[in-house]
């Protein structure tokens, strides 16, 4: 299951509880609750779709040490 997957299952969770819940101030944050859930859903399939590499920028010369404040003169 990806985690696009599990995140609409807790959005159906949180749906499920908030039909069963008699007070509706939270029955309201709760549905809130879930509509967050499928919106990081719809982002986990997009990033899941993405291909990112990161490399890290190459080390500057170790004779260069002109930015080193502790460097005697």
């Amino acid at each position: 299951m990806t985690t696009g997957d599990d995140y609409r299952v807790k959005a159906a969770e949180l749906r499920a509880r908030a039909r069963s819940e008699t007070d509706p101030a939270i029955g309201a944050e709760l549905e809130s609750l879930a509509r967050a859930y499928l919106r990081l859903a719809e982002q986990a399939e997009r990033n899941s779709q993405l291909d990112l590499s990161y490399e890290t920028p190459p080390r500057k010369d170790e004779g260069d040490d002109k930015g080193d404040p502790d460097r005697e003169p």
